[in-house]
């Protein structure tokens, strides 16, 4: 029989099935849910291998080669996989999330239906502090004293905003303009769909330490609830060879074989030619990224820093 004409039955994952449609909890109102899907780890190794079926090649044979494709960044045979969701997520996290422009999304438009009434809230323990070394980032948290009197201006403000925001509609303001200063907290539903490559993409900037940590909530939650259940072979390569792997530039590389041989010298000189190791007029350095990333790289080897 032509195999091109064979029936096919659509690839099917039990352990996401048993999840569709449940609501993962995020924050304080806000959810994920798994709508649809297609496609699963079997479906990347066929693209991989061009074939129909089952072909001749073992089953123990998908993990390596998955493996081998996320490693070497072949990128095609994960775009044959899609994952659907319904979330829930205030608008400050979606600002960020959209930005991811590889999906297909459905947003709920305020402009034909009046605005979800509920708010993103913080507790008096949540209020994080600014990072002193990352203008977009965060290090430690408030006191919970003073935290407390901010989470109740917080929540003053989000009441005051809604009242207004109603006032207008009871006015019959039109919903496009009555919504204009409704806050950045207030949630928003949305269906997006995105193929795996481009999802694995998205966990791997959203799921890092140094993502914000409302959009971390959600991406973790995506990333160990849902895609794991997924294609689980693909959610392995996925931790070792991009969420938990540590990547070298080629000077580091060079700096690092010199440390290796105990050629601190070398190393220096490495760096130097580099611009890493500019002197500052106060003294010491002056900062370069590079350099503080390589440093703690080599730390986290017990390597020998030869700068310091």
């Amino acid at each position: 029989m032509d195999q091109r004409a064979e029936k096919l039955n659509r690839p099917s994952v039990p352990a996401l099935d048993d999840i569709l449609g449940v609501p993962f909890k995020v924050l304080d109102d806000g959810l994920i849910r798994v709508v649809d899907y297609m496609g699963d780890d079997p479906a990347i190794v066929q693209a991989a291998r061009v074939s129909y079926g089952d072909g001749t090649k073992k089953t123990s044979d998908d993990r390596g080669l998955i493996r081998y494709l996320l490693r070497h960044r072949h990128t095609t045979p994960f775009e044959m996989c899609s994952l659907k969701l319904h979330i829930r997520v205030p608008m400050d996290a979606w600002r960020q999330w959209i930005r991811h422009r590889t999906a297909s999304v459905n947003e709920t438009s305020t402009r034909y239906s009046i605005a979800i009434s509920s708010s993103q809230t913080t507790q008096p323990d949540q209020w994080r502090i600014q990072a002193t070394d990352n203008k977009q980032g965060s290090s430690g948290w408030l006191d919970s004293n003073a935290g407390a009197e901010l989470t109740q201006a917080e929540t003053d403000f989000h009441n005051t905003a809604r009242e207004v925001y109603d006032q207008r509609l009871e006015n019959g303001v039109a919903r496009e303009q009555a919504r204009k200063d409704l806050p950045l907290c207030t949630y928003t539903e949305a269906y997006w769909k995105m193929d795996l490559h481009n999802l694995l993409h998205f966990l791997a900037l959203r799921m890092d330490p140094h993502a914000q940590k409302e959009i971390r909530d959600y991406a973790t939650i995506i990333g160990e609830e849902i895609v794991s259940r997924w294609v689980p072979k693909t959610w392995e390569a996925f931790q070792d060879y991009r969420l938990g792997a540590v990547h070298y530039s080629r000077i580091e590389h060079e700096i690092m074989a010199a440390v290796g041989a105990q050629n601190l010298d070398q190393a220096n000189a490495i760096a130097t030619e580099a611009g890493w190791l500019k002197p500052s007029k106060k003294g010491g350095l002056l900062r370069n990224r590079e350099r503080d990333e390589l440093t703690a790289k080599l730390k986290s080897l017990s390597l020998a820093v030869p700068w310091e």
